[in-house]
């Protein structure tokens, strides 16, 4: 971001949209001099998303408005959104990332603007083009989108279920609901608004303003003021039950669930709380301004960290808890990392994923609960046997900072970002020594809390508080394509991406089996 600019207008909109009109009346007037104009870029380059996200302006900051007409999970949403941004380039055209069926107009500072369509890119001409370092706001009005049923084959970002609409947007689907920036590069801060029908119930990330009833609707105010990646937007309506729970560490909880199953859920998700105290005992203090679980009655297929409020099935919390809480406290560490700290790329998904499956393991072995959860004796044995298998993940998904391809969103989510990026920390863990690890760890979450970073971002971090240059040690981990040697473990061995004969491919398959019986409950049963 602008940091001049930026800081101005977070501090602003920490009071609302109310504030943000002010702010907004001082946008600089239209471009003016210097460097003649160019369109924007349609996307930001991202190597597995490369339309994902566009180039020529950083947003600030999304005022967001849904209606619900109907008591109807299947029905059409409506919706209003301004952005305010900054120009990063003279722009004479710029592209939002949207994917939902029609909108009705668009306007840049006020006035109507020129749009089109190409895709999932709705290209916008202002009536002046915009000078580089100048802010601006665009509105997109009367936007419409349907929800489809929630697949846990095939995982779409805005889906219906029996009760009501969930978002899912996890890693490029949000944009099928509402115009944005959808890329983790461009985090901002939010006021959503939910206008429902008397007797659903509205809620989104972040903390609740207020609601206003009119004539048989109610509409619910939140303002999210910590930055977030549009990935992360999470919009609810329909028939839940809001259940708060005392503060942890003046962190305020709050859960949402259908409200015919309240009965059944809230118990299982009262374990969130022992587990924010336990994340908070590792990592340091809670980076957000509240937390809470949602629970959906649907096949979705998969868990997903949605900023403050952790997105669930019910189909997850018909397991065990030996099995549930670990994968819960997974997506509470995803709070830190992956929410509060983005990746600046979508190949740098092993900073979210790995680092949750971290913790999400050490929770299970400081509980007492691993062997159950993943049939070995303690963390080591766990991860040799991720050791044994490296080869074959980084043939088959590409080095853990690399995924080969996102022809599907399990080819980006594949087990060597989740365990093979855990299987990393456990090397520098190796490497630096558990003192110095849990520094490196502590430092990461502070220093680019609220911001995106890259995997080059870790290594240099890593590398100041260790005192050691590891660049090439975590280099060599994260984008070999083959498994270096373990520090501490000379006797570990790699069974050979192409086993040489039968018996050698069945002892190969057998070791990556014990790793990925414990995966096939996260994935894709949890991002």
């Amino acid at each position: 971001m602008t940091a001049l600019i930026g800081k101005r207008l977070r501090v602003a909109l920490v009071a609302g949209a109310t504030v943000l009109v002010t702010v907004a009346g001082s946008v600089s007037p239209a471009y003016a001099a210097g460097s003649a104009p160019s369109p924007g870029a349609p996307g930001l380059g991202d190597r597995l998303y490369p339309l994902l996200g566009n180039g020529g302006y950083d947003v600030q900051n999304y005022d967001l408005s849904l209606t619900y007409k109907a008591k109807d999970p299947k029905q059409t949403v409506t919706g209003d959104v301004t952005l305010t941004a900054v120009a990063t380039q003279g722009l004479s055209r710029f592209d939002l990332d949207f994917g939902g069926e029609s909108v009705r107009a668009v306007s840049v500072n006020g006035h109507r603007a020129a749009f089109s369509r190409s895709g999932d890119e709705l290209v916008v001409t202002p009536r002046r083009a915009l000078r580089k370092g100048s802010t601006f706001r665009v509105t997109v009005s009367g936007f419409a989108a349907t929800p489809i049923p929630a697949n846990a084959d095939s995982p779409v970002g805005f889906v219906s279920t029996a009760d009501g609409t969930v978002l899912a947007g996890q890693p490029d689907t949000s944009h099928l609901l509402f115009p944005g920036n959808d890329h983790p590069r461009d985090k901002a801060t939010y006021t959503i608004t939910l206008t429902v029908p008397k007797g659903w119930t509205a809620v989104a990330n972040g903390r609740h303003l207020r609601d206003r009833a009119r004539g048989g609707y109610v509409s619910s105010s939140f303002r999210e003021s910590q930055p977030m990646a549009s990935e992360l937007v999470q919009v609810v309506a329909g028939d839940f039950a809001v259940h708060t729970q005392p503060a942890v560490n003046g962190t305020p909880i709050r859960d949402v669930v259908p409200t015919r199953l309240a009965a059944s859920l809230l118990p299982k998700i009262e374990a969130e709380r022992s587990q924010l105290t336990w994340m908070e005992s590792k990592v340091g203090r809670y980076p957000l301004e509240n937390y809470g679980s949602l629970v959906i009655d649907a096949n979705l297929g998969f868990a997903l960290e949605t900023q403050t409020l952790s997105l669930y099935d019910t189909g997850l919390f018909g397991l065990p808890a030996y099995i549930l809480n670990p994968i819960m406290t997974h997506e509470l560490a995803h709070q830190w990392f992956g929410d509060s700290v983005a990746p600046s790329a979508w190949s740098d998904v092993w900073q979210n994923e790995g680092h949750a499956t971290w913790y999400e393991l050490t929770y299970a072995d400081e509980t007492g609960t691993l062997e159950q959860y993943t049939g070995a004796a303690d963390l080591d044995s766990y991860f040799k046997d991720v050791y044994t298998a490296g080869d074959r993940y980084r043939a088959r998904y590409g080095p853990v900072a690399h995924p080969l391809k996102a022809d599907s969103i399990w080819d980006v989510f594949n087990p060597n970002v989740y365990d093979g990026g855990a299987l990393a920390l456990y090397a520098l863990r190796q490497k630096v020594g558990n003192a110095t690890f849990q520094r490196i760890e502590r430092a990461w979450v502070s220093k680019y809390r609220g911001r995106s970073a890259s995997t080059a971002d870790f290594a240099a971090l890593a590398s100041k508080v260790s005192g050691q240059n590891l660049r090439g040690f975590l280099n060599d981990w994260l984008y070999g394509t083959t498994t270096p040697a373990m520090p501490g473990h000379p006797d570990w061995t790699v069974t050979p991406a192409t086993a040489a004969s039968p018996a050698a491919a069945a002892k190969a398959q057998a070791a990556e089996d014990a790793v990925t019986a414990r995966l096939r409950r996260l994935i894709p049963a949890g991002h």
